[in-house]
């Protein structure tokens, strides 16, 4: 996980990185302008394939573009919105935290940092933005599956009793193995509603 700190004082961003080290986060990028953090950003979208940001700690007042323009900037643009930002601010007063949520931040940290309330926000943003990566990913496969039985549509057998599908070796597979055999993407076995629902009928009937 890579945390990107920007903050235009050095005691600060040491201070922030010194503690994510100790609390197992190692992976950490350091800035010291809202500039040089939003260049670094833009890099980074170009290249998909290297190390992403994973979360953004932003201080609010720094000389030239300040945080709360930075994250405006961020979250305007689409290759960099998904990031969770978090505001690091000595002000705490309900105007500017009213304001640093409605550019796009999603949490805020006070100055002095305690040690406690950073390593707990950073976990439990980190471990939402996680499972959101995994339900996209989720979504990313179903929808690559459901592409290709569309593109098999019409031309594909599907047995009118069992509902077995002819795949392309003539071989009759069930739709779950058909759609693990032909997308990238892994059936959990689950109960749906409805089935659910016959089952208590049917335990009430009885």
């Amino acid at each position: 996980m890579s945390i990107l700190i920007v903050d235009d004082s050095l005691i600060d961003r040491s201070l922030t990185e010194g503690i994510l080290h100790k609390s197992g986060y190692p992976d950490t990028i350091t800035m010291d302008s809202a500039h040089a953090a939003y260049g670094y950003l833009e890099q980074e979208a170009l290249h998909p394939g290297s190390p992403t940001v994973d979360l953004i700690l932003m201080d609010i007042m720094m000389p030239g573009t300040n945080g709360l323009e930075a994250c405006r900037s961020i979250k305007a643009d689409p290759r960099l919105a998904d990031i969770p930002l978090v505001m690091v601010t000595a002000n705490t007063d309900e105007d500017s935290l009213r304001q640093a949520f409605a550019t796009g931040a999603i949490d805020y940290i006070r100055k002095p940092i305690l040690a406690v309330e950073l390593v707990a926000r950073v976990c439990t943003i980190l471990t939402m933005q996680t499972e959101m990566t995994m339900r996209k990913r989720r979504e990313r496969d179903l929808a690559a599956a459901m592409q290709e039985l569309k593109a098999l549509r019409g031309c594909t057998p599907i047995c009118a009793s069992c509902k077995r599908i002819q795949g392309p070796g003539g071989e009759w597979e069930t739709l779950e193995d058909f759609v693990k055999g032909h997308a990238n993407l892994r059936v959990d076995d689950t109960i749906c509603q409805y089935c659910v629902e016959q089952w208590q009928h049917d335990r009430t009937a009885a």
